[in-house]
């Protein structure tokens, strides 16, 4: 798992990196993506929707997204 600090930015800029990282996994690794920007709890699974990757779960301000293609 890849952890990405997107603390204290503001939207787009947490999918932005997200979108980024996730060609330098593997396929089924996850991403955990922090952010306290309160958009990032509906841009993240949105873009997960949009791109064909699986939005895993949300804690607080960690995303976990799984790389499927």
């Amino acid at each position: 798992m890849i952890t990405l600090d997107c603390r204290g930015l503001r939207c787009p800029i947490p999918v932005i990196r997200l979108a980024r990282a996730i060609p330098g996994v593997a396929v089924g690794e996850i991403v955990r993506v922090l952010a306290d920007d309160p958009a990032a709890a509906n841009d993240i699974p949105a873009w997960c929707r949009m791109k064909g990757q699986e939005f895993v779960a949300a804690d607080g301000q960690a995303f976990d997204v799984r790389r499927l293609s």
